[in-house]
């Protein structure tokens, strides 16, 4: 899409849709009715580089807080933990990432969808989540030399 933004990590691109709502987290939500469905920006992707494996560590239904743990994800880079975006309601998984995690590396902005969420939580415009990323990029590179060089 013409009107989305890009923010360059280096030599690499990261799309962000403006048709959607991001988190500092680096989670995109777009709204359904009373649902978020939430996924992975293509700036988390490009972190974690080839996502193969995802795990649940919270039933569908459940209660979450603001940055209480939910799942692992794990890539050639790193196991990462995944935390809620904000305090809600979890209403369901995407079940075909179980099966097929890599859909997070080809299509997180479309069948790549981690799950579907109830929440008031505060969100950030396409604008607002590029200028999150400009203000700490540079510390995000400085994190990523100091873990090559370990």
């Amino acid at each position: 899409m013409s009107d989305d933004l890009t923010f360059l990590m280096g030599k690499f691109e990261a799309r962000i849709p403006t048709d959607r709502s991001y988190t500092r987290s680096h989670m995109w939500m777009t709204e359904s009715g009373d649902l978020f469905r939430v996924g992975l920006t293509a700036y988390a992707v490009r972190l974690l580089q080839d996502v193969y494996f995802l795990d649940w560590t919270i039933d569908p239904e459940s209660t979450v807080q603001h940055k209480q743990e939910i799942g692992q994800i794990e890539s050639s880079k790193a196991v990462s933990a995944l935390y809620a975006p904000a305090a809600g309601h979890m209403v369901r998984f995407n079940e075909e990432l179980l099966r097929d995690p890599s859909l997070i590396n080809t299509a997180n902005y479309e069948e790549g969808w981690l799950f579907e969420f109830q929440s008031d939580g505060a969100l950030l415009t396409p604008a607002e989540y590029f200028s999150h990323l400009e203000a700490t990029w540079e510390t995000t590179q400085r994190l990523l030399k100091s873990q090559y060089n370990e």
